[in-house]
């Protein structure tokens, strides 16, 4: 998993996530979760569909881009907004299973 700040302003940030499957099989759908470690909320997300609970986010794939081959990747990126800092998050899952650094 490679977390990416492409832009940061006064009180906002876009970002891109990118996510190898690793699993050993084919993906035919994905979720990748995270917290933020501070005041940040997801304002727009393309490539996927996020939800946010607290500092909760989970991102699951469209219609369009459920399958990941073995070895692929998916990629999508999201504007934010934030108060105070805007510290990266550590630790991502995919399908909950914690995904290693790329």
């Amino acid at each position: 998993m490679h977390y990416a700040v492409g832009s940061t302003w006064s009180d906002g940030f876009i970002a891109d996530v990118t996510v190898v499957n690793r699993t050993g099989t084919a993906l035919k759908s994905w979720v990748v979760g995270w917290s933020f470690p501070g005041n940040q909320r997801v304002t727009n997300l393309w490539n996927g569909i996020a939800t946010q609970t607290a500092q909760s986010v989970k991102v699951a794939n469209a219609a369009w881009n459920r399958g990941v081959p073995d070895g692929g990747t998916l990629t999508f990126g999201f504007q934010g907004v934030f108060s105070g800092a805007n510290p990266a998050p550590s630790a991502f899952t995919l399908n909950g299973i914690v995904c290693a650094p790329i």
